[in-house]
């Protein structure tokens, strides 16, 4: 890749990651969030990568792209699932 090439890449990919981290912050509904964390870390991924460091973006992509927003979706999940059970209360079994 030529050196202008890899400095517009480069360039256009620190924009999209600006905006990226931008749409994560003002994301309100967290599973959405979740999504926009994905691309972040993704497009993140590829920022490393085009600055030579291979071995940070493969951290990134599995880490900041699949790792992290499956936890938040799972949280999301379990945490909705709980609230609607109903609770078993201590003592409530006689009334």
């Amino acid at each position: 890749m030529s050196s202008a090439l890899l400095d517009v890449a480069m360039v256009a990919t620190m924009l999209l990651v600006g905006a990226a981290a931008l749409g994560v912050v003002l994301t309100s509904d967290p599973v959405r969030q979740a999504i926009v964390l994905a691309a972040y870390g993704l497009l993140l991924g590829v920022l490393f990568l085009l600055w030579q460091a291979p071995d940070v973006a493969m951290a990134q992509l599995a880490v900041g792209s699949v790792i992290v927003p499956l936890i938040v979706v799972l949280t999301i999940v379990t945490t909705a699932r709980e609230t609607r059970r109903p609770r078993d209360r201590p003592g409530s079994e006689g009334d």
